[in-house]
């Protein structure tokens, strides 16, 4: 969508569009709100519906082993990731409403 100025009208985009539009390219999702029972064979079940996984990170406490609630989901894909944030953003996993965004450069 254009304005009389050839601008694009960025106010009328989505939030996840913009994110989009703004981000670097990326295959890897950042997975928030994690249950501390949730472990990795966890995740990659939940989200392999959604594409090919290359690796799944739940990352633990190093003295107790136990979840810190968030991890990280790396798909083959770009689109694979963007299928997987639209789908599982605010779903509940493990009784936990769980928040994605596309994780930061390494």
């Amino acid at each position: 969508m254009r304005g009389a100025n050839g601008v694009v009208g960025i106010l009328r985009m989505s939030v996840l569009a913009r994110i989009l539009l703004t981000r670097h390219s990326c295959s890897k999702l950042f997975v928030a709100g994690l249950s501390w029972d949730t472990n990795e064979p966890v995740l990659k079940e939940a989200f392999g519906k959604h594409g090919e996984i290359i690796e799944v990170k739940v990352i633990c406490d190093h003295v107790s082993g136990k979840s810190r609630g968030y991890g990280f989901v790396k798909f083959t894909s770009e689109s694979e990731a963007t299928t997987a944030l639209k789908e599982m953003d605010g779903q509940v996993l493990d009784g936990r409403q769980i928040r994605l965004q596309f994780a930061h450069k390494e």
